[in-house]
């Protein structure tokens, strides 16, 4: 990629992830996914983006994301990445206290401590307005009730940020907060999803019960709530949109190789352009997508939180539409080869699907657009 784009030490760290990424391989083992995670945090890669003072590298969205895609084009995307130190690590570092910031960040930054990350109910959907999920002062302590759906990782992690929403004292209206919730709690129930997508990171269910929390587990201004809530969401979609373009570059990779190699009747199959231009498609909309997700992630770094929604948007919309369209041709590359197991591209075309649907809809990412850049008038 050129410098223009990417500065030296930017280039430098995709190339170090590649070669990281190429040792481990496309592992389906959760021990060799596990082994990855250590390996990326002990090299700092998981937390490149979170402050130097807590162990982190000191970059922004723009070197996390490179790290996501890199790893993704090898094969061996790391979702917990969308999630743990992009969202709830920029969380706590944008407006954690200081003592959740040195409880938290060392521990995300070398991937030691993960956090997962509930904003969706089963009644709200892409409403985050909705959300039912209410949090009250009980003296000096927070009490949580409600629930949350399609939530990764839960098991997994040391602790849960949960989206939930406080009464305004002078208004009567409720408010979103933040809250971050350990696994163990008292009455913090989760049940397993069963999906049909086979990922490393399951799927859960949340129940909240009366679960009490001490006052230090608000995090941020408690009337700041919706500011904090989409400092983490862009970078959420920037995530998303990394996830798709590694996915959709390691798709296009190994149908490029089979096109190479495959003969049929006297050349390799890629010398015919029924083959080579719908591949060749997939790798300029790839491209254009990366570009997006560039800026996106340049505008977020740089302060720009309302350019960044815009962008970050737009780049995760791109992103999923070219992974979707790549997995597609190179399934159709290989024929019958592309469904087995053997070459690894029959799985992808369900988890291709995943970020035109999470963390928000392609649907609700055109009505941003409309609304937001276009001043379309609402229809809802």
């Amino acid at each position: 990629m050129s410098t223009v784009v990417e500065t030296e030490e930017q280039s430098a760290l995709r190339a170090a992830v590649a070669a990281l990424g190429r040792r481990h391989g496309r592992a389906h083992d959760p021990e060799d996914r596990d082994a990855l995670w250590a390996e990326a945090g002990k090299l700092g890669y998981l937390g490149v983006n979170l402050p130097e003072e807590y162990g982190g590298g000191g970059g922004g969205m723009a070197e996390l994301s490179l790290v996501l895609e890199e790893l993704g084009a090898a094969g061996c995307p790391l979702l917990m990445m969308v999630v743990s130190p992009a969202i709830c690590g920029t969380v706590v570092a944008r407006f954690g206290t200081a003592a959740q910031k040195e409880r938290w960040l060392p521990g995300l930054a070398d991937g030691s401590r993960t956090m997962a990350f509930g904003i969706t109910e089963p009644d709200a959907g892409s409403n985050s307005h909705r959300i039912t999920t209410t949090a009250r002062r009980d003296g000096d302590d927070w009490v949580l009730t409600g629930r949350k759906v399609f939530v990764s990782g839960v098991d997994i992690a040391d602790a849960t940020l949960i989206v939930g929403r406080t009464e305004d004292a002078r208004t009567g209206s409720l408010k979103p907060c933040l809250f971050v919730v350990p696994r163990d709690t008292p009455g913090f129930g989760r049940r397993r999803i069963d999906m049909e997508l086979h990922a490393h990171e399951k799927q859960f269910e949340l129940t909240l019960d009366e679960v009490r929390l001490p006052a230090d587990a608000l995090v941020g201004d408690e009337d700041a709530g919706l500011l904090q809530l989409f400092a983490g969401l862009n970078p959420e979609r920037i995530m998303t949109a990394a996830f798709a373009l590694g996915m959709g570059r390691y798709a296009v990779g190994k149908a490029v190789a089979y096109a190479r190699e495959r003969q049929v009747w006297k050349a390799p199959i890629g010398a015919h352009q029924a083959i080579a231009h719908p591949l060749a498609q997939a790798h300029i909309e790839l491209e254009l997508a990366r570009l997006m997700m560039r800026k996106a992630a340049h505008l977020y770094d740089a302060g720009d939180d309302t350019g960044a929604g815009e962008a970050a948007n737009m780049a995760k919309y791109a992103a999923a539409e070219a992974c979707v369209r790549a997995v597609d041709t190179a399934v159709h590359t290989l024929g019958g080869n592309g469904l087995t197991r053997e070459f690894g591209l029959a799985s992808l075309v369900t988890a291709s699907r995943v970020a035109r649907i999470a963390p928000v809809s392609r649907e609700m990412i055109l009505n941003y657009v409309s609304h937001q850049t276009l001043g379309l008038p609402k229809s809802y």
